[in-house]
């Protein structure tokens, strides 16, 4: 197994544009890493890169102990899974999973005893005679899967090898992946572009934008204390809401102005000290959707924290709601146990302890 280590990583192509732009990552054997990104953002130029697939145009890389930035792809003990599967249409599953070991001239009982074993763990072994194309999506991914695995790699680069797949069987697919990395212990490095799958499979995850990285945490600590407003409003979903506010100190209170409403926050920020240095400044206020409430009992009692907004669209989703309101003309989403009247305007309380503050200019929290 390898721990991998990537040293101010550039990859700048031919014509000048830089796609990954000073990337240092430090990934620990044995971790589950997403790389997580909208598209463009060299996520996958990335993944290429680590798999020797791309050259590195500035930095270092090391795989264990060994620097790999001209090692060629096959001498770097690591496997790839592709968005594609790329099967053999013409060879049988059997065939699909044994033919890399059988380039490597690796003896026929060892091929059939690793291909049988990686078969059973991934519980395709009811499909080895058939092709490729008398597979479900699901099965494909399995195989394709299983074709790294015979190859027993320190790692695994796995790149959005569940966008193909309908949602359903990506859910599954999700948990069958992350019980196989437990199974094996070995080194994922998974790259997508749905954040669902980033906070769901990661032990840390990688948010990357325009080819920089924005943030390097565990799931619970990218959604509960994001570094600024793209990681903000990239995890979570429905994404967290941004709101134009003021920051008002008097009177020993602490007060959010916004376009109609003023907030009562002192309970929360009277001992953090940064936010002393926005009295009268503009702020970006950000709070996810789950954390707006209409629940009439809490907006009663929580009467310094309550806002004014429209009803434009409710949103069933079986056990919640999600509203989609208008405040001020600024669009905002409340994510609720009962639906709202349409057209009306509504009482919301914030739940204030949940409170993202961002500096309009920077966009990085303020209280990070």
């Amino acid at each position: 197994m390898a721990s991998i280590s990537l040293k101010n990583i550039y990859k700048i192509f031919e014509d000048g544009t830089t796609a990954v732009n000073d990337f240092s990552l430090e990934i620990a054997d044995k971790e589950f890493i997403i790389l997580v990104g909208p598209s463009g953002c060299g996520k996958s130029t990335t993944l290429r890169m680590i798999a020797g697939l791309e050259s590195i145009s500035k930095g270092e890389m090391k795989i264990g102990d060994r620097t790999v930035n001209s090692v060629a792809p096959k001498d770097r003990d690591i496997a790839m899974v592709f968005q594609s599967y790329a099967l053999y249409p013409h060879m049988s599953v059997y065939r699909n999973m044994a033919f890399g070991l059988e380039l490597r001239k690796v003896p026929k009982d060892e091929i059939d005893k690793r291909v049988r074993e990686a078969a059973k763990i991934l519980d395709i072994e009811h499909l080895l005679k058939r092709k490729p194309r008398a597979l479900s999506g699901g099965q494909r991914q399995r195989v394709a899967l299983g074709r790294a695995m015979v190859r027993s790699p320190s790692v695994f680069l796995l790149d959005e090898p569940l966008s193909n797949l309908d949602a359903k069987l990506r859910t599954t697919m999700r948990t069958e992946i992350k019980k196989l990395h437990k199974r094996l212990g070995t080194t994922f490095i998974y790259v997508t572009h749905d954040q669902t799958e980033a906070m769901t499979m990661g032990d840390r995850i990688v948010v990357m934008k325009d080819g920089v990285i924005q943030q390097v945490d565990t799931p619970q600590k990218l959604y509960d204390k994001p570094y600024n407003m793209f990681v903000a409003g990239f995890i979570g979903s429905p994404q967290m809401n941004f709101l134009d506010a003021v920051v008002s100190i008097r009177d020993s209170q602490i007060y959010l102005i916004l376009a109609d409403n003023e907030i009562n926050v002192t309970s929360v920020f009277k001992d953090e000290k940064r936010i002393y240095n926005y009295d009268g400044k503009h702020v970006k206020l950000g709070i996810r959707p789950e954390d707006i409430t209409n629940d009439a009992e809490y907006v009663k009692k929580n009467a310094d924290k309550v806002i004014t907004a429209s009803l434009e669209v409710n949103e069933m989703m079986g056990s919640e709601t999600y509203l989609y309101l208008d405040y001020s003309g600024e669009k905002i989403v409340a994510r609720v146990n009962a639906p709202a009247t349409e057209g009306e305007v509504n009482l919301l309380a914030i739940r204030t302890d949940k409170i993202h503050l961002f500096d309009p200019k920077t966009t990085i929290n303020i209280l990070f």
